[in-house]
């Protein structure tokens, strides 16, 4: 998957088992984050994007994808309504996550109003030498679009923890 390309379609049920489609969200900007209930970067990041989520929800929508072949939906439940979380669909096999190659959790994804790829890699800029955020790039990517304008940063590296393909 490219910047600045269409993002195909995909569909994956929700922890109700509800399906949601990529495309049922075109014509709103949309995050998809691969995310995890257990790593430790997921949760401090699901502070910073609820946050910004906040602020931007009648514009944006946001796709939680929890693609690690190791937690179980109960647990998911339990821990995405702590978290206040919208929208977590169940990538069991990690069709979703192969198909973005998607590597870590988080590893977010800012999709525009027409469907194509404007942004993708790291919520902040964390990593292992840096410890506290001081750019907040999955923000700029989605003020850019909300100000009608591509976003000057396409691609960070995603930080975080491997998301489990196998068990």
């Amino acid at each position: 998957m490219q910047i600045n390309q269409s993002v195909p379609d995909f569909e994956l049920p929700d922890l109700h088992g509800r399906l949601h489609r990529l495309s049922d969200y075109h014509g709103r900007i949309l995050i998809v984050n691969f995310w995890s209930c257990e790593c430790p970067h997921s949760e401090r990041t699901d502070k910073a994007i609820m946050s910004m989520f906040v602020q931007w929800r009648d514009d944006v929508s946001m796709l939680t994808i929890a693609s690690n072949r190791n937690e179980t939906a109960e647990e998911l439940k339990t821990v995405s309504e702590t978290r206040r979380l919208p929208t977590v669909l169940l990538d069991a096999n990690c069709e979703v996550a192969d198909m973005f190659e998607a590597q870590t959790t988080p590893h977010v994804f800012v999709i525009d109003r027409e469907g194509i790829l404007r942004y993708r890699g790291a919520v902040d800029d964390v990593t292992f030498r840096q410890r506290v955020p001081t750019r907040f790039f999955l923000d700029l990517a989605v003020e850019s679009l909300l100000e009608g304008h591509l976003p000057e940063l396409t691609q960070s590296p995603a930080y975080g923890c491997a998301i489990v393909r196998e068990i």
